[in-house]
């Protein structure tokens, strides 16, 4: 079964450059092209507190903007179809994910001159984080004639199984001149054991199964994120993985706040894989990890000054 990339598209130059991309990705993998247009974001449906009626006529006046779109996909090289819908909500987003499994949701990295629109894509991006579905944020200003050629694989020392829908994206990294890494950012102190580790559980996740085994680098930063940034600018990466774990409390708030980040600022695209399960590794999170951890969300929790 063929890749669906649903890419969330618009007129303007952020949604246009996540098109293209997609659309190449699309070429590359012999998927499938599906352009989403949604003009708001919610967990809760807003047509239920309003009149009878109104919902209908507000998908009646989003005629002309599925016309256009249907125009747009004609220009694409990969066969694209259009959906439009007033309200991004939970049941849309997994009535697509059905119709067009295994699916791969694809959107424009929000962009601050825009307010209105960074906050519909931030909302968009997490309804589809808490759904667990793999999801592709593309920066601004990304060459889109091209599939990524330098991947880096973001891991840790624990071991992580993907969903069924994230392992159908492992042909991306099997695409033909492409360069995996694995990155591991420790904080304070080199963490070799730690490196080795991560290299170990990306290959045990079968991500990485009949490629080369990827080159690992370690970076050291106080902030995860930032060692991540500095990783993709080390290693010339053009495509950054990182992992959607289900955690305890805390571990998901260190773990969102640091991807919400990387979605917000990293300047190529970065693809979120939802992991299945937690594989029990056999030993305990050190101490300072874990430190590291809580500090980094009670600084994320803290206001700015």
């Amino acid at each position: 079964m063929s890749l669906s990339l649903i890419v969330f598209a618009g007129f303007y130059p952020p949604s246009r450059y996540a098109i293209q991309y997609a659309d190449t990705l699309a070429q590359a993998l012999d998927g499938r092209l599906v352009l989403l247009h949604v003009n708001r974001a919610s967990l809760f449906d807003p047509n239920d507190l309003l009149a009878q009626g109104y919902h209908q006529q507000e998908l009646e006046r989003q005629t002309d903007t599925a016309a256009i779109l249907y125009q747009q996909a004609e220009g694409l090289r990969t066969v694209a179809t259009v959906e439009v819908a007033t309200d991004l909500l939970p049941a849309v987003a997994q009535d697509l994910a059905n119709r067009y499994q295994p699916a791969l949701f694809v959107l424009s990295q929000p962009d601050e001159a825009r307010p209105a629109a960074a906050d519909l894509v931030t909302a968009c991006a997490e309804i589809l984080r808490a759904g667990n579905y793999p999801l592709l944020v593309v920066a601004p200003n990304t060459p889109t004639d091209h599939p990524p050629r330098r991947i880096l694989i973001a891991a840790d020392r624990e071991p992580f199984a993907l969903t069924a829908d994230a392992q159908a994206l492992r042909p991306l990294l099997a695409l033909p001149g492409t360069e995996v890494f694995v990155a591991h950012v420790s904080s304070g102190v080199e963490d070799d054991e730690g490196c080795a580790l991560a290299l170990r559980a990306v290959q045990a996740s079968s991500l990485v199964d009949g490629l080369p085994v990827p080159e690992l680098r370690g970076f050291e930063h106080e902030n995860y994120a930032e060692g991540l940034l500095a990783a993709v600018q080390d290693l010339r990466a053009d495509l950054v993985v990182v992992l959607a774990r289900q955690r305890s409390y805390v571990g998901e708030l260190f773990h969102r706040s640091v991807t919400a980040q990387l979605l917000a600022r990293c300047p190529v695209p970065v693809l979120v894989l939802p992991v299945a399960a937690e594989v029990p590794s056999g030993e305990s999170p050190g101490f300072n990890t874990a430190v590291q951890n809580v500090t980094a969300v009670l600084s994320g929790l803290a206001p700015a000054s």
